[in-house]
């Protein structure tokens, strides 16, 4: 079991530094409920089955076990709401590793950045392409999204 201490912001894509590429993501997630989530992700080739626990404030526990893709590709089709399709980009900033998500299809035009933390006080310095914080706003968690997508907000 990991701790998972992340915090997450919008991100202004115009201000990203030029020529970033990333790994395609598809999820879905089986479960989404008061006590956690239960998400396959496939990146690629690679399937990943993931069991995260409620977030309190920016912290909750996760688990994550590689599956075989074929049972990745039969699981994501029992998944609630739409599958997630995301670009990710990682991107490297003051020594920290910044994970980058450019969402497709109905959750097209949100671009959102998380950082993985030590402890939820570690100090970080925010590049100029991140704004404001979300890292308490539920509408942005991917279980949200794939019940509200974006493009349905008002």
């Amino acid at each position: 079991m990991a701790k998972e201490i992340e915090r997450k912001f919008l991100v202004n894509p115009a201000k990203l530094p030029d020529k970033i590429t990333g790994e395609d993501y598809r999820q879905g997630y089986l479960s989404i409920n008061d006590s956690g989530i239960t998400r396959i992700r496939i990146i690629d080739n690679k399937a990943i089955l993931t069991i995260k626990s409620k977030t309190i404030e920016i912290t909750r526990d996760e688990f994550e076990y590689d599956i075989p893709l074929e049972d990745a590709l039969r699981l994501i089709d029992l998944s609630q709401g739409e599958i997630i399709h995301k670009t990710r980009t990682i991107i490297e900033y003051d020594r920290k590793k910044w994970e980058v998500d450019e969402f497709h299809g109905n959750n097209k035009g949100l671009w959102l950045a998380e950082i993985e933390l030590i402890d939820a006080d570690e100090n970080f310095i925010k590049p100029d392409w991140v704004t404001e914080e979300v890292s308490q706003d539920k509408r942005y968690y991917n279980s949200y999204l794939c019940l509200h997508p974006y493009s349905t907000w008002s």
